[in-house]
């Protein structure tokens, strides 16, 4: 097993690798490109700073930490879950359970979740950090469960969506579905109602189940995989779902964003993209990073592109996250930039940790979170 589990993510990670930079019939890269100066408008401020274990590890994780109330958590690659203050950083409880954690943290109903490299899925009572089951799903956690008070669901690498019993662990159904050959190494965190959860897969689909039993309720084809190479046929949904207003805002690697109805499935609106960050709304507009490296506005109304700017290309972006009236992305510097919401000019720059920024920021209030690989969580605000 150990084998097996260790090919599979030098794979995955050197195709994850692969995608940032230059189509396959290159002969040469281009290099990440340069960072100019520019007239800051926006200030950040670090706020607080905690360190949290080894953070992301080696194996390109995506370790989102997690806020609920006036907390947030989060967790490193080795096994180490904190939880503390989101206003001051002052830890509440932290605990190692010496389990590589793949699967970033998803937290609701006073329970705290994540997955493992070994197919573990761990429930805490968010409160205290202490375990109140485990259960196993056979193949490796790379997104964060979510959860309605009722079930927990967890997406696995293989494509496969399983339904838990939040207050037991045991199974409640599992929904099968046939991973692509060839695909990035992640998976997008699945969405959860009290009717539906809704996942993104591999085959560039998305598809809905009745969360009480999994039955398929719809599927839609967000992407369709073209080209002779199986490289090229990659349309992964990997940055994960984003639900707000009765729409699914969903991206694919080598396919297309799209808006999707909640209830029906129906395609509202749809474009050309390429993502495995994914995307952010507001205001009527979709955000997203696309895997050259380029920022998009698009106005989700007339699907219409507001405005591009592709000085940051080639540099892994993160995903975008809306922060008050910017758009704010991480790289693979380290820098978090901040960039407007109407014309996408940068506006402010900052720092944080110099071995990169993988995972999404989190906005809550006037406060965005960063958690840097090295482990670095730090709060912001904008002066």
């Amino acid at each position: 097993m150990p084998d097996v589990i260790g090919w599979k993510h030098v794979a995955l990670l050197a195709l994850a690798l692969a995608v940032v930079g230059c189509s396959s019939n290159s002969k040469k890269e281009l290099p990440p490109a340069e960072l100019h100066d520019f007239k800051e408008e926006v200030s950040l401020k670090k706020v607080w700073s905690r360190n949290v274990g080894d953070g992301q590890g080696k194996t390109y994780n995506m370790l989102v930490p997690a806020i609920e109330n006036n907390t947030i958590y989060a967790a490193d690659v080795t096994g180490v879950v904190m939880a503390l203050d989101r206003m001051n950083g002052d830890v509440q409880w932290k605990k190692d359970f010496d389990r590589p954690i793949s699967g970033a943290i998803g937290v609701g109903y006073g329970l705290l979740t994540f997955g493992t490299l070994r197919g573990d899925v761990v429930a805490l009572d968010s409160a205290t950090g202490e375990q109140k089951w485990v259960a196993n799903v056979k193949a490796e956690v790379l997104a964060p469960p979510a959860n309605n008070g009722d079930v927990v669901v967890v997406q696995t690498q293989d494509d496969r969506v399983v339904g838990l019993d939040a207050s037991t662990g045991e199974q409640r159904w599992v929904y099968d579905s046939t991973p692509a050959v060839l695909t990035l190494r992640g998976t997008g965190a699945p969405l959860v109602t009290n009717r539906l959860a809704i996942a993104g897969l591999s085959s560039g689909k998305v598809v809905a189940l009745d969360i009480s039993t999994g039955t398929p309720i719809w599927e839609t084809r967000v992407a369709i995989p073209q080209g002779r190479s199986e490289l090229d046929r990659v349309v992964d949904i990997d940055g994960g779902l984003l639900l707000s207003g009765g729409v699914v805002y969903v991206a694919s690697y080598q396919g297309k964003m799209a808006g999707l109805d909640v209830d029906s499935g129906r395609t509202l609106w749809e474009r050309d993209a390429s993502s495995y960050a994914g995307v952010a709304q507001g205001f009527g507009s979709v955000y997203v990073a696309e895997a050259s490296g380029t920022v998009e506005g698009v106005d989700e109304r007339s699907t219409t592109g507001l405005w591009s700017n592709d000085q940051l290309a080639r540099r892994q972006l993160s995903a975008p996250e809306v922060y008050s009236s910017y758009i704010a992305v991480g790289d693979f510097e380290g820098y978090l930039h901040l960039l407007s919401q109407v014309d996408g000019r940068f506006v402010g720059r900052i720092r944080v940790d110099s071995d990169g920024l993988r995972a999404r920021p989190l906005v809550d209030g006037d406060m965005i979170y960063v958690y840097g690989n090295s482990g670095k969580l730090e709060a912001l605000t904008a002066k």
